[in-house]
């Protein structure tokens, strides 16, 4: 069994029930549950239509967002989440590039390294190194006017949490941001690259080794191995060339407002939706949320 869900924007409860009939309909699908009206909806289904993706890029040109997967197993025990885009609206680095006054180049390497198009370590190393000389100050002054949270994610880990899943932050930006973000969102743990440091001030260099890709996927691993987990039992969810490794290795991997070559790669694509979307496909309804 599947299930497909529909969903849209939480600003803009535009999601018809005549759209989600016709469609239910039409794939011969099991009756309409709201998950909250106006905006998610799910019906089961015994098999994945064939024109799946041809009826998910029509959606897509309405603001909506369709998820077909397994019903087995789809309230997950895990949640891995990248930071940068995800959890929170911004890009750190492009931050701190801009108290730098270098944020213009500093914004177009992050974007190419993020879109695959650079090695993201040479990538990071070479931002990092734009960032010499300036204070270490700055680092709490961008936390406390430029980084705000993503819509959604307060009540995803504080509903996933309530039904016992540990939630892991897991960044290729650094250890400064992801320690308040993790406090905040009540993470249980954090891992991210550290910006060193001397005499009060950013040498333009990052502890080695570089967590990029490929440690990622590690934490996975890791993390999952030592709870008694499964990689199906973990969501994972990000939005750059460096998350593909763990979205792909999870049981749930989401492309969240992801660039399109990443997004390509991912079965489930969260375009319009914000991170209250991960609870939506979970089966969660608005009245089970938490926070």
């Amino acid at each position: 069994m599947y299930v497909a869900t529909l969903l849209v924007n939480p600003n803009r409860p535009t999601l018809e029930p005549t759209l989600v009939e016709s469609l239910r309909n039409a794939w011969g699908g099991g009756e309409a549950l709201w998950l909250d009206p106006g905006i998610a909806a799910e019906f089961a289904l015994t098999e994945v239509p064939a024109n799946r993706w041809d009826v998910w890029a029509d959606l897509q040109g309405m603001g909506v967002d369709l998820v077909v997967q397994p019903a087995e197993g789809r309230r997950k025990k895990m949640l891995l989440a990248d930071m940068d885009s995800t959890m929170i609206q911004q890009e750190c680095i492009d931050e701190l590039a801009d108290e730098a006054g270098v944020g213009a180049r500093v914004k177009d390497i992050t974007a190419r390294a993020m879109n695959g198009e650079l090695d993201f370590e040479g990538a990071l190393t070479e931002r990092v190194g734009l960032l010499k000389g300036l204070p270490e100050t700055v680092i709490a002054q961008v936390l406390d006017t430029r980084i705000t949270l993503m819509p959604g994610g307060p009540a995803l880990l504080a509903t996933m949490k309530a039904e016992g899943a540990y939630a892991a932050l897991v960044s290729g930006g650094f250890t400064a941001f992801t320690a308040r973000v993790a406090e905040t969102l009540s993470f249980d743990e954090n891992r991210a690259n550290t910006l060193i440091v001397a005499d009060g001030h950013l040498t333009g260099e990052v502890a080695r080794p570089i967590l990029g890709r490929d440690a990622k996927v590690e934490a996975l691993e890791q993390i999952s191995a030592r709870l008694g987990l499964s990689a199906a039992d973990v969501m994972a969810v990000g939005d750059g060339a460096n998350d593909l490794g763990m979205l792909g290795r999870a049981g749930a991997g989401v492309a969240l407002h992801a660039k399109p070559s990443v997004a390509a790669e991912c079965d489930i694509r969260i375009n319009h939706g914000d991170l209250s979307a991960l609870l939506y496909i979970q089966g969660y309804a608005r009245t089970d949320f938490k926070g």
